[in-house]
């Protein structure tokens, strides 16, 4: 979750955060629902939307002219992002910068730390189903902000 919060000494508060709060709540870890390692995640990714939230960083929406979402085929999203380059690398991580905290975080946990569906439901509070209808449209929006990033 540290890739999500701009700058050393906000991740280290998150860090903090994340500890005390699992430290104080140990007693209500359930093997059985998740692995020390999600149960753990779901503790960083409530206290890193937490953080990103009050820090009311800009939030790029893309409409067109008639006021709907561009439509991009999951082609053209799979050829933007599938396989990348140095360069694609830093415009995507330009272009996550651009999306709103809990989008930011399920495409951070799915790509760079490889979670599950599974294991992003739990760490959310949702279903397989729905995260990965989420992770479908922000994959969309992402490949917009690039576009627009590289224009």
């Amino acid at each position: 979750m540290a890739r999500l919060v701009p700058g050393k000494e906000d991740a280290e508060e998150v860090y903090q955060d994340v500890f005390v709060k699992a430290f104080t709540h140990i007693g209500q870890y359930d093997e059985s629902r998740s692995s020390l390692r999600t149960w753990l995640t779901r503790i960083a990714y409530n206290a890193t939307v937490d953080r990103l939230r009050h820090q009311r960083l800009p939030v790029v929406y893309f409409e067109d002219r008639e006021g709907k979402a561009e439509a991009l085929s999951d082609q053209e999203v799979d050829d933007t992002l599938g396989h990348p380059n140095d360069e694609m690398v830093q415009l995507i991580r330009a272009a996550l910068k651009h999306l709103p905290p809990e989008e930011r975080a399920i495409i951070t946990m799915f790509y760079y730390e490889e979670m599950s569906l599974k294991e992003i439901a739990f760490v959310t509070g949702s279903i397989p189903t729905t995260v990965a209808s989420k992770l479908s449209r922000t994959r969309k929006k992402l490949c917009r902000i690039i576009k627009m990033l590289q224009s």
